[in-house]
C-alpha cells in the first residue's frame, strides 16, 4: 500500500476557483467520483455527472444540492447518460454533450470496476478492459476537438485525467495490444486471475494518458494518470464477486482505507492545480496524495502505447463505424 503524503496539496486551501469552467466526471454518482463532482461544483464549475443509471445519478445530484445549497446558485450539476460497457453509448454520450456545450475544460475519466469475474461485454471485450479503459477511449475521442478549441482560451488550462490504480502493476509482462492479433490473444485473455485483467485495464488507462499527451503536445492541454489511494467505496463489489469467501477479510481491510475526500485530492490536483501547467507536466503519473511519481516500466513502454491507440481506433471503428 502506498503511503499518502498529506502535506503537499489541500483541497480547502489550495484548490482554485473554477467558475466558468465545464467539467465531466465519469462514474460521478458514487464514491470517489461523487466527491470529485462535489468539490468542482462547490467551486463554480458546471459539472456533468456521467453515469449509467439515471435514477442513481439524479438522487446523487439531489443529495449534493441539499448538502451544498450554493451549488444551485452556481453553474450546477447535470446528468449525462453514459454506459461504458456499450461503445455506442459512449459515442452517444459524447455527441449529446457536444450538442449542449461549447467548451470542455476538465475531463476526469474516473468510472471503473475492480477484479470482477471473467465476462465479455455485449461489444465482445473483457469487462474490466472496456469499463476501465476502452469505453473511456470511445467517449473521449470525439471530445478532443472541443478540448483543443477550449485550450485556445487564455483564461483556462485544459486537463484530461485518467483515474488509474497502483493495480496496473498486476499486469502481466507479456500483455499485448497488437492490432494484428485476435482479441482472444490480446485484450480478452483470461490471464488466470481477475487481478491481472484489472492490471491490464489500468495499465491501458496510463498509456492512454501518455498518448493523449503526445498527440496534444502543441496545445495547452495537460493529460495525466494517477492512483488516488486505497479508498473505501463500492469498488470492492466486483472483487467480492470473484472472491466471495473473502468478505470478512475485506471488512477488516476497509478499516484502513482512506475516505473519498482524501481520495479526491490527487484527481482534483491533476485537474485544477496551477503547478501542473507551471511544471509542464504532460502524460505524467501521480501517487497519493498528489505526489509526482513514476508508474511501472510497462506503463512507460512507447511501443505498447502506440499499439494500444491503434488497436483502440480499430475496435471503435469496427463496432461503431466512426471515431466521432
Amino acid at each position: 500500500m502506498i503511503r499518502c503524503n498529506e502535506n503537499h496539496w489541500d483541497i480547502e486551501k489550495d484548490m482554485p476557483d473554477v467558475t466558468g469552467k465545464v467539467a465531466i466526471v465519469t462514474g460521478g454518482n458514487t464514491g470517489l467520483g461523487k466527491e470529485i463532482v462535489r468539490q468542482l461544483a462547490k467551486r463554480g464549475a458546471k459539472v456533468y455527472m456521467a453515469s449509467r443509471t439515471e435514477s442513481r445519478a439524479l438522487s446523487a445530484i439531489e443529495e449534493l444540492e441539499n448538502d451544498h445549497p450554493e451549488i444551485k446558485s452556481k453553474a450546477g450539476i447535470v446528468f449525462l447518460q453514459l454506459d461504458l460497457t456499450s461503445l455506442a453509448s459512449c459515442q452517444a454520450a459524447a455527441k449529446q454533450f457536444l450538442e449542449k456545450e461549447t467548451r470542455l475544460d476538465i475531463l476526469i475519466n474516473n468510472a471503473g470496476i475492480m477484479a470482477t469475474p471473467y465476462e465479455l461485454t455485449k461489444d465482445g471485450f473483457e469487462m474490466q478492459f472496456q469499463s476501465n479503459y476502452l469505453g473511456h477511449f470511445a467517449f473521449t475521442h470525439p471530445l478532443i476537438p472541443l478540448l483543443v478549441e477550449t485550450s485556445k482560451d487564455p483564461s483556462t488550462s485544459v486537463r484530461i485525467v485518467q483515474v488509474s490504480s497502483m493495480g496496473h502493476n498486476f499486469a502481466k509482462d507479456d500483455v499485448s495490444f497488437r492490432s494484428d492479433l485476435a482479441y482472444s490473444e490480446t485484450v480478452n485473455r483470461e490471464f488466470g486471475t481477475p487481478w491481472a485483467r484489472y492490471g491490464q485495464s489500468k495499465l491501458a488507462s496510463i498509456l492512454f494518458a501518455k498518448e493523449l499527451s503526445r498527440r496534444l503536445a502543441d496545445h495547452r492541454i495537460f493529460s495525466s494518470a494517477l492512483h488516488p489511494g486505497n479508498i473505501s467505496t463500492e469498488l470492492n463489489r466486483g472483487t467480492l464477486q470473484s472472491y466471495p469467501w473473502a468478505k470478512p477479510v475485506f471488512k477488516v481491510i476497509d478499516l484502513f482505507l482512506i475516505t473519498p475526500y482524501k481520495g479526491a485530492i490527487s484527481p482534483l490536483y491533476a485537474a485544477t492545480a496551477e503547478e501542473i501547467e507551471k511544471n509542464d507536466w504532460r502524460g505524467e503519473w501521480f501517487d497519493p496524495l498528489a505526489k509526482h511519481a513514476s508508474p511501472s516500466k510497462l506503463a512507460q513502454n512507447a511501443q505498447l502505447t502506440q499499439d494500444l491507440w491503434t488497436l483502440s481506433e480499430k475496435i471503435v471503428l469496427e463496432k461503431c463505424g466512426t471515431l466521432s
